[in-house]
């Protein structure tokens, strides 16, 4: 299994980089915001998803560890392949795609090209209780805090509050204070917003 490789930039597109370290040239695909990252680069260490198939070995790079992580997630999904995860993760933050599947905000998904309402649904349903806070370390643990992550939600809405800004203004308050009560978490959101 690769880990990362890290070398000189050889040739750079929106949809792949090319590596090379110790006189090999790896191809692999990115997403935008590792595109966007490293258009200024010369050098990278890039983290690697090996995506094996029968009649295809393909590599896919990306610049932080929970990307990697959440697109390793996506493709466990039913339906979803490693260009679909791609996609979803060209089109969307690591931080709004766990907002939007911890909110089950399906319409977010779908507008995504290639996802259409069950496989949005289905993403949902399935990731809901795997992501949630990103740890330092680079991986993507469950949070056992939703409902009260709800129950603010439902709180700030009521208060007159966009819901995809008091969605972001959660997910930052619980990454950095996990165990944070209901009336915390809005005492703090009321703050942010």
């Amino acid at each position: 299994m690769i880990e990362y490789i890290k070398g000189n930039i050889v040739d750079l597109t929106p949809i792949f980089v090319t590596i090379e370290t110790g006189g090999i040239g790896y191809l692999l695909h990115i997403t935008l915001p590792t595109y966007v990252a490293l258009e200024s680069k010369k050098e990278a260490q890039v983290y690697v998803y090996e995506a094996i198939r029968e009649d295809a070995y393909q590599l896919f790079g990306f610049l932080h560890k929970t990307e990697r992580e959440l697109f390793t997630r996506l493709v466990s999904v039913s339906g979803v392949g490693a260009n679909t995860a791609r996609m979803i993760l060209s089109s969307l933050s690591v931080d709004e795609l766990i907002s939007v599947i911890l909110s089950e905000n399906t319409l977010a998904l779908k507008n995504i090209k290639g996802i259409g309402i069950k496989t949005a649904q289905r993403i949902i349903i399935e990731l809901k209780d795997k992501v949630g806070k990103i740890t330092e370390g680079g991986s993507i643990t469950s949070i056992p805090n939703s409902s009260i992550k709800d129950e603010a939600l439902t709180a700030l809405l009521m208060l007159g509050f966009n819901q995809i800004q008091a969605q972001k203004t959660l997910t930052k308050i619980f990454t950095e204070t996990p165990r944070c009560s209901v009336e915390e978490a809005i005492r703090l959101a009321l703050k942010m917003l």
